[in-house]
């Protein structure tokens, strides 16, 4: 957002349904988000509504590839290049996911990945990159990156020190030959979740036809999520929420000023979605576990 001159009075247009870290950064630089709430199949942005949501102090879009499955870009493209918006891929959740045979990070202006550790590509600690195809912007990433300098104390701009670790850096490159392989893991099991959960009260998640999803979380919807946690972790079957609070109803963004029904869509998600057990490294034991557990419940 920086190193694309994105600063105060600019407005910054995100999902309504992420982690506050698409938010936070809009913040940090002085500008503001304006959420656009999402597709109820695929729980990405709604790219139906970016127009209305556009003033003439906007200046991206940051579409957020929720969950390890590409937004839908070339509609998020079209838009903001008729109206002249750079576009920022938040990719933090979708190593090696495609769009159109296209991977993940080559499709905006810039994106953002996150190698947390629990991450498809996770590093030993906190770690991330940006990519891009433009070399200035590169340049300029990379200089406000470490503290601001080009070259050795040089200073161009007022930068920070954001480098990645170089112990970091070495695991992520041993790790990365073998993202390809841990992702056909993971669609290989989401692939018998969606073939063999059979339960009404339990709404499965959609890939889109366009997308190779890479299942960073497989995000099930329920009326009754917690008494549906209550039934899998009764089981042993460890669960999360993604994300049980919506951005807009945060302590954090209430100067957005949009009270509960603002966003009905990340609303109603936050308040039924539950993430089921998804790893490289499970067993067909332990995914039957999880289906079998999934279709007893009686909701």
């Amino acid at each position: 957002l920086r190193a694309l001159g994105i600063g105060p009075g600019d407005e910054v247009i995100t999902s309504a349904y992420t982690y506050t870290a698409s938010c936070s950064p809009i913040c940090h630089v002085g500008a503001t988000p304006v959420l656009c709430d999402v597709a109820p199949d695929s729980y990405e942005m709604d790219y139906a509504q970016l127009e209305r949501l556009i003033t003439p102090r906007t200046k991206a879009i940051m579409a957020v590839h929720l969950y390890g499955q590409c937004a839908p870009m070339d509609e998020i493209n079209a838009i903001a290049h008729a109206h002249g918006l750079k576009v920022i891929e938040d990719a933090a959740q979708a190593h090696g996911a495609t769009y159109k045979g296209r991977r993940a990070g080559s499709l905006g202006d810039a994106a953002g990945f996150s190698f947390y550790p629990g991450k498809n590509l996770g590093a030993l600690g906190d770690a991330g990159c940006v990519t891009t195809n433009d070399d200035a912007l590169a340049e300029r990433i990379r200089a406000l990156g470490n503290y601001g300098s080009d070259y050795k104390y040089h200073h161009v701009y007022k930068g920070q020190n954001s480098r990645l670790d170089e112990l970091q850096a070495a695991f992520l490159a041993a790790k990365l030959p073998h993202l390809d392989a841990m992702n056909a893991e993971r669609r290989r099991i989401a692939a018998r979740y969606l073939a063999e959960m059979h339960n009404p009260a339990v709404t499965l998640p959609a890939e889109l036809p366009d997308c190779t999803h890479v299942w960073h979380i497989f995000a099930v919807r329920c009326a009754d999520r917690d008494a549906l946690e209550k039934h899998l972790n009764a089981r042993g079957i460890g669960t999360n929420k993604h994300y049980p609070t919506p951005i807009h109803l945060q302590g954090a963004y209430a100067e957005l000023g949009l009270g509960r029904g603002a966003l009905p869509l990340a609303e109603e998600i936050s308040a039924t979605e539950l993430s089921l057990p998804m790893f490289y490294g499970m067993t067909d034991a332990q995914v039957q576990t999880v289906i079998d557990a999934v279709n007893e419940f009686e909701g």
